[in-house]
């Protein structure tokens, strides 16, 4: 397969993460857990869409977004004790990289609107 890097890694954080998630104890499975899964795959299809649309930065922004609640939401798992440290750090580990290179596009298309 031959993604965008930052779409290979966010399918790869999906795969690892949902498992995981899809464990979390019933109280939070169904409020946080289901909404990080949610966010998980509209960030997903949100950069394939993206690849493919003329006008990137808008969306871009939108994504943006996604990510930044993305990581909100790891860390209230955090937070509330139910995500151990070694998996909060890498799962943050990996948002960050996706985080990076989505600056780097959205940085790219905004030196190429001017």
């Amino acid at each position: 397969m031959s993604d965008l890097p930052i779409i290979q890694k966010t399918y790869d954080l999906i795969k690892w993460y949902v498992p995981i998630l899809n464990r979390l104890p019933r109280d939070h499975k169904f409020a946080l857990g289901e909404r990080i899964i949610a966010g998980l795959y509209e960030l997903l299809e949100g950069l394939i869409q993206v690849r493919y649309s003329k006008e990137k930065l808008p969306q871009l922004t939108v994504l943006n977004t996604r990510l930044e609640i993305l990581r909100h939401q790891t860390r209230l798992l955090l937070d509330f004790q139910i995500l151990s440290t070694r998996r909060y750090e890498y799962v943050s580990q990996q948002i960050n990289s996706i985080g990076m290179e989505l600056g780097g596009w959205i940085k790219q298309q905004r030196q190429a609107s001017v």
